[in-house]
């Protein structure tokens, strides 16, 4: 199974409580943390996760180095505790403009968790989906393979090369669109909205959502 999550709420979660908006990112990756020690045992092969958008660099410049930082200390301390549970990394999105330090640690991390097979992670980081299929259209038209695309061969020259599109998306916070992300991939994903917070998603939230999940018909255009 696949799980892709837009982990939204977590300035709003600090700001009800009076507290800056890095609490919340620091809270909510706390329950990433945690996230990715039970997904493994409900069934979640796949796990993607929205964590900055290229829309997110109008976001205060105080606030966007908080969250490079945060990410580059998490990469840092974390990998191999990741290691030891298998997962596997990748990171999508475009690494410009990102920190020269941040890129090379994405690189050197992605190489140390290449061989997990317990939990396929894949981090959206720096990440727009009307970027991403901009980007395999150029590919492509690089390649002089446009006359010849199809749905298969475009998908190759996606982020998400080799990785079956999502099963079930779900976004916290009450917001009910996708803002830009897996728009290729979510095709005939099931969509899961819910106005709890992301620093406030726990397991009970997340079995939720399964339980939910687990309730539809997945038609993908039939009877």
């Amino acid at each position: 199974m696949h799980v892709a999550i837009i982990m939204d709420g977590n300035g709003r979660w600090a700001q009800a409580r009076g507290l800056p908006r890095i609490e919340g990112h620091r809270q909510g990756l706390k329950r990433v943390e945690e996230l990715l020690r039970y997904a493994p045992d409900k069934g979640v092969k796949y796990l993607t996760l929205y964590a900055f958008s290229t829309e997110n660099w109008r976001r205060p410049k105080a606030e966007r180095e908080f969250l490079f930082s945060m990410f580059e200390r998490y990469l840092k301390d974390r990998w191999e505790g990741l290691a030891e549970r298998g997962v596997r990394l990748k990171v999508i999105g475009s690494r410009q403009g990102l920190p020269a330090s941040l890129v090379e640690l994405i690189e050197d991390t992605e190489r140390k968790l290449s061989g997990g097979d317990s939990l396929f992670l894949q981090i959206a980081f720096n990440y727009g989906g009307r970027d991403e299929i901009v980007r395999a259209i150029r590919d492509l038209h690089e390649k002089g393979l446009c006359q010849d695309v199809d749905e298969k061969i475009f998908a190759e020259y996606l982020y998400t090369a080799g990785i079956p599109d999502p099963d079930l998306m779900i976004r916290t916070s009450g917001e009910k669109r996708i803002s830009n992300f897996l728009l290729w991939q979510l095709a005939y994903t099931e969509l899961y909205f819910t106005d709890v917070l992301w620093p406030d998603f726990d397991e009970a939230e997340f079995e939720k959502a399964l339980a939910d999940y687990s309730k539809r018909r997945r038609r993908f255009g039939g009877i």
